[in-house]
């Protein structure tokens, strides 16, 4: 053994439900700065900071970005990680998705599908020794869906007032961590055109009239929703012109419907 350090080997029984307490020193007793690594049955590892820790060394698993739904097509990583000590590692997965991950701290999914889809989770492996290895971390859950999300646009009115304007909003259901790209078009026969992109905010104010459209983007590389349905906002005189218009073509029909109905008259006398 090396020297300074004192191993005692005592015969302890546990009582059921119970506990004992081990301590481990290093001679001269004035020294400090030790951490300190402990060994069951010389194959389960624990790593303890001070002789009052009892907790063993438990890797954790993440999900990054860590969104609550991922989508089908999007990039995500899982990460095994072991925090504390400078003792280098070998990880091991296990999971019961289509797709088993490499044996290496992270996983880079670059388009998941539902073949990712399943339940994670690791452990580390000793490079100085394979046989000493970490408890196995909790199990984190993957879940892809298929279906591409749709974003909902949503217009305060769609009259904006002389001089005033309307409030249009973005959201993609269900889901988090989108910005948001606004376009905006003169008609249904024309081109959208970008007017904001990559906005955190999901409410802007547009005080000119058009057709409206939205769509949600997160992650790198960025992943798109669908586009949303157009919403057609219209300035005051347009709406105007609109009803004067609308006004028009019931009056002719009403004198449309006149003239039939004398013709009418006049063919069965």
């Amino acid at each position: 053994n090396a020297q300074g350090e004192e191993f005692f080997f005592l015969p302890v029984s546990v009582p059921v439900g119970g506990s004992v307490t081990l301590t481990c020193s290093v001679n001269p007793s004035s020294s400090s700065g030790w951490k300190y690594y402990w060994y069951k049955d010389d194959s389960a590892y624990y790593r303890y900071t001070d002789t009052t820790s009892n907790v063993p060394i438990r890797p954790v698993v993440t999900l990054y970005p860590n969104w609550s739904e991922i989508y089908r097509g999007e990039t995500i990583t899982v990460r095994c990680e072991i925090h504390g000590g400078d003792t280098e590692w070998d990880y091991e997965w296990e999971t019961n998705s289509m797709i088993k991950p490499p044996n290496q701290n992270e996983y880079r999914i670059r388009s998941a599908s539902s073949s990712n889809s399943g339940n994670y989770r690791c452990k580390g492996r000793m490079k100085s020794s394979q046989h000493k290895t970490t408890e196995w971390s909790d199990s984190v859950t993957l879940t892809v869906s298929s279906d591409k999300p749709r974003a909902t646009l949503t217009a305060q009115s769609s009259i904006i007032p002389a001089g005033g304007s309307v409030t249009l909003s973005c959201s993609v259901e269900g889901s988090a961590g989108w910005k948001f790209d606004w376009f905006r078009r003169d008609s249904v026969s024309s081109k959208a055109q970008l007017m904001r992109g990559n906005e955190a905010n999901r409410v802007i104010s547009v005080s000119q009239g058009g057709l409206y459209h939205c769509r949600g983007g997160r992650g790198d590389p960025v992943y798109y929703t669908e586009d949303s349905s157009d919403d057609t906002v219209m300035q005051n005189s347009e709406f105007n012109c609109f009803i004067s218009a609308k006004l028009r073509q019931i009056k002719l029909c009403d004198l449309c419907c006149l003239s039939v109905s004398f013709s009418d008259l006049e063919r069965w006398k």
